[in-house]
């Protein structure tokens, strides 16, 4: 049956953060909240940081040089919170890891079993691990295996009859609770249901030793007002009373089951919502706006969690018809205490983390959720699939939760533990691909006595009181005689490319918006094209390797701004910046045709185009798609970086670009050799004068995580040094032990460097706008480095 929800509360507290009020008087609310603040509350005393990232790769080579797919899901702990024990799908097996010392895990092996783990919880010495035999999914099958923690070896199997979810064992540790969920073919009917077979709740009686433990089936059929004959149990917590909470994802449901007895003691439709100042749509290049709407979503809760014995969070992920793209904590009476509204869209977008290839499906996509007690401080952890980060939320009053951090992790963290015995925090992130510089890695983070680490850096409100959306990071330029201010710019992820400033006399950063660079005085429109495709040429109507008319046409939008490859930002001595943007395509290459030059823009301080310099024509005829990256001004010259050396030459080209006689010369860089296990390519990012033609250089290689090599700046000085010429450089610093220290994964793109007035070397990374990357923006202070 379908209960109604009286129950009225506002839940105020987040105002304190968020800005967020949800009053909600029924299960189809409204939930409009708006975000008014810069960053979460951060103090001196206790908070979350990572303190270590763990690829699991690491259990298959010590050095992680090896392509397999592996990856960590769901993870529990041993008792004693020393040992973590996760279900690694694509290899059919469990993992082990020693956190004895959280900042140093360390691999303890894998267990093969025999069909593919789903989830895993621990009683006592035993792992309990859910295993899906299925044969497809109409036959479908399961069992719960019981692994001994200390001889790593199955002692006791249990057919569950089904497919296997999730697995939770109860406080007391007298029960286990087993989503059966037996899942749809998502290429039947487009992935509707009802799809058979049912699936259920299996509760294991937990007595004795594992070869005498029995099971009970819990009919969850009827329940549903969607799909009722074909529940699919998605995920289970069970309470200190024995109660079971059970979501039952695509049916949009949520059942109570007494584990005593087996009886449903309650269930209810999870609801709907409707959601305002969202994006809802999905641009190509992306550009993120708060101005969508939608109306009457469902919930689809998937992970959920108790956090008191009458209250309980799910994390509403949706899936085949809604995603509230937050949380909502229920009572047991089936009523709504409180909803996220869109306060999860605006932290991401705040934080540089938001997914908008995700716009139009379900956003961040809450995954999933864990309560604990640290010291005596209740805490929420709520899991976001695709920004990539775990919300912790104050919950000492359980039904008005104060977001306290969000923290980084890997990519697609799937499931998230709290050791309160240990104060740790552990989120599996599942993603694993090393082709796409992508590790799956068990983040550890520490409840300790220090400043919130993450995020780095944070947005403020534009006009209409949004948060300034942001992302890909490229360039930075640092601010003559301030110290407390740089400017970044982003790349072509976005397709109206900004300036940013971002104000550094605090952390996190805070970062707005500069200039819009826009071609008002059509300078760029006015570009002629033959200066730029002379020398190029097209062997034949179907390959274009020149860039044209068209090609112009496309970089300026209706509005006049511009969606260009903006790599490097400069501050120009008449107070206006030199933007380097790269070309895209590589001439002769029919895969990659040419469709956009590498261009020279000076600007004013408003981002207004005044001048578009476009390179010689023998130079562009050797252009691959590695190409302009960071920019430098410096006695009436602009210096231009090339990522990679161009048509078979020896090194990469430093272009100098006389502002008085609107002419050309070039020198060329030493790169070091490749020295990743991976082996991939070396290149350079940002350059920045030092002045008496002095330059520092970041140097990198395309690797990231454990197959990154080069990370390094350099020091070259041009004087004396003729066109055509040889710099050379000397080592300022290797920065992988600093991107180490942060407990990250190495990230691969540093693609932006600056020093500030004071001689402090600021750096940061390219988050690639959250598209095949964890969307981790680090904006680090080296400190007076050079010497």
């Amino acid at each position: 049956m379908r209960l109604p929800v009286s129950l009225k509360l506002c839940a105020l507290a987040l105002a304190v953060t968020l800005g967020l009020s949800a009053c909600n008087d029924n299960n189809n609310e409204t939930s409009t909240g708006t975000d008014n603040t810069t960053t979460p509350a951060t103090t001196t005393t206790k908070n979350f940081n990572r303190v270590a990232s763990f690829p699991v790769c690491l259990q298959l080579d010590a050095d992680c040089n090896v392509a397999d797919t592996t990856a960590a899901e769901i993870v529990a702990a041993s008792t004693d919170g020393m040992t973590l024990i996760y279900s690694d799908s694509p290899s059919k097996s469990i993992g082990f890891v020693d956190i004895t010392d959280p900042t140093k895990p360390k691999a303890a092996g894998k267990l093969k079993m025999s069909g593919e783990p789903t989830s895993v919880a621990v009683k006592g010495n035993y792992a309990l691990v859910g295993v899906n035999t299925s044969a497809d999914f109409i036959n479908a099958s399961g069992k719960l295996d019981v692994v001994s923690l200390s001889s790593k070896t199955v002692v006791a199997s249990l057919d569950l009859g089904g497919q296997p979810d999730s697995v939770a064992v109860s406080p007391d540790g007298n029960y286990a609770a087993i989503a059966i969920e037996n899942e749809r073919d998502e290429s039947v009917n487009s992935g509707a249901i009802p799809q058979s077979p049912a699936g259920y709740l299996m509760i294991i009686d937990l007595k004795g030793e594992p070869s005498a433990w029995t099971s009970r089936k819990v009919d969850m059929s009827g329940l549903a007002d969607v799909a009722p004959g074909d529940p699919e149990p998605e995920y289970v917590d069970i309470n200190s009373n024995n109660i079971a909470v059970v979501t039952l994802q695509e049916n949009n449901h949520i059942a109570l089951v007494n584990l005593v007895d087996g009886k449903i003691t309650n269930h209810f439709n999870a609801g709907a919502v409707d959601l305002d100042k969202i994006d809802t749509k999905e641009e190509v290049p992306a550009l993120i706006t708060t101005d969508g709407t939608l109306s009457a979503i469902a919930r689809e809760p998937d992970g959920v969690t108790w956090l008191s014995t009458d209250l309980f969070v799910t994390a509403d992920e949706g899936d085949w018809l809604g995603g509230s793209r937050g949380f909502t904590i229920f009572n047991t009476k089936g009523e709504v205490v409180f909803a996220a509204g869109n306060s999860m869209e605006h932290q991401t977008i705040r934080m540089g983390h938001y997914p908008d290839d995700r716009s139009k499906n379900k956003g961040n996509e809450p995954e999933n959720a864990d309560s604990g007690t640290f010291e005596s401080n209740k805490f929420l952890f709520v899991a976001s699939e695709r920004s990539n980060s775990v919300f912790v939320y104050n919950a000492n009053d359980n039904s008005k939760p104060v977001l306290k951090q969000v923290l980084p992790a890997g990519s697609g963290p799937e499931g998230v533990l709290a050791i309160p015995s240990r104060n740790l925090l552990i989120a599996a992130s599942e993603v694993d691909a090393r082709a796409d510089i992508i590790r799956s890695t068990l983040n550890i983070y520490r409840y300790e006595d220090k400043t919130a680490a993450y995020p780095t850096v944070i947005s403020t409100d534009d006009a209409s009181g949004q948060p300034v959306a942001w992302g890909a990071m490229s360039g930075l330029a640092a601010t003559p005689n301030d110290a407390n201010a740089v400017y970044a710019i982003e790349d072509s992820v976005y397709q109206q490319n900004r300036i940013f400033k971002l104000d550094v006399s605090s952390k996190p950063a805070k970062l707005s918006v500069a200039a819009k660079i826009s071609d008002l005085n059509s300078v760029l429109g006015s570009l002629p094209v033959a200066t730029v495709d002379a020398a190029a040429k097209a062997d034949s109507d179907t390959r274009k390797d020149v860039f044209d008319s068209a090609d112009l046409k496309a970089m300026i939008n209706a509005d006049k701004t511009v969606n260009l490859d903006p790599e490097g930002v400069a501050v120009a001595s008449d107070g206006g910046f030199w933007i380097a943007s790269e070309g895209a395509g590589t001439v002769g290459e029919a895969a990659r045709p040419v469709n956009s030059a590498n261009l020279l823009f000076k600007t004013d301080a408003n981002g207004i185009i005044q001048q578009a310099i476009p390179l010689p024509a023998d130079i562009n005829s050797k252009q691959i798609r590695f190409g302009f990256e960071g920019v430098a001004e410096y006695n009436g010259r602009a210096y231009v970086a090339f990522q990679r050396a161009w048509n078979k030459e020896a090194n990469p080209r430093i272009g100098i670009y006389d502002t008085a006689t609107k002419t050309w010369s070039f020198v060329f860089y030493p790169l070091d050799a490749v020295a990743s296990k991976n082996g991939g390519w070396v290149g350079l990012s940002d350059l920045t004068s030092l002045g008496n033609g002095q330059f520092l250089v970041v140097e990198r290689d395309n690797q990231g995580g454990p197959d990154a090599a080069i990370k390094r700046l350099y020091r070259i000085d041009t004087n004396g040094v003729a066109a055509g010429a040889t710099v050379a450089k000397t080592l300022v610093r290797d920065i992988l032990p600093d991107l180490k220290a942060t407990g990250s994964p190495v990230m691969e793109k540093i693609e932006g460097s600056a020093v500030l007035a004071n001689g402090n070397v600021l750096i940061i990374n390219d988050n690639d706008g959250v598209k095949d990357n964890n969307g981790e923006t680090q904006l680090i202070n080296l400190g007076n480095i050079i010497k």
